[in-house]
């Protein structure tokens, strides 16, 4: 019988901590000349679980490229791990259904044994922001985060 096609997911936005917001985003609009989309400073608990010290997170855009910059103040930097980073890939998806499709094939690749993850930590659940936005977070095997991402209509 016919097998189900493969997900096709689209690079969404990078995120980009670092020490100085304000620097960054003049620097990044200055040398692309992107554009100002939007600045957040109320977080889900999500988030900050996972970035302790971000209160303020910034979008640029160019064209297709969305990049989300935001500091973590309060945060000391550690000799050994530069602040100064890409965080985290996102990755969108057509249909919120692939997000539980998505994170349960990472669960299945990870308990197969086949490969060697760097860290050990299971996928988050996949949650829901105040506008319909679903996401979730996954290591890759190298340690890199990755997000997951359904954007409804209306959303960007």
């Amino acid at each position: 019988m016919g097998q189900t096609p493969p997900v096709l997911p689209r690079f969404h936005h990078v995120g980009i901590q670092t020490n100085d917001l304000d620097n960054c985003v003049s620097w990044y609009q200055d040398f692309l000349g992107c554009q100002q989309a939007w600045t957040l400073q109320q977080f889900s608990e999500l988030t900050r679980s996972r970035l302790p010290g971000i209160d303020t997170l910034t979008e640029l855009v160019l064209g297709d490229l969305r990049l989300h910059l935001f500091e973590r103040r309060g945060r000391a930097p550690d000799p050994t791990e530069s602040t100064i980073q890409f965080q985290h890939v996102c990755l969108s998806v057509d249909d919120p259904d692939e997000l539980t499709r998505l994170r349960s094939r990472w669960i299945e690749l990870y308990q197969s044994g086949r490969y060697v993850f760097t860290v050990h930590q299971p996928p988050t659940g996949v949650v829901t922001d105040d506008n319909g936005v679903q996401s979730f977070y996954a290591f890759d095997v190298n340690g890199l985060e990755l997000e997951f991402t359904f954007m409804p209509t209306g959303t960007s």
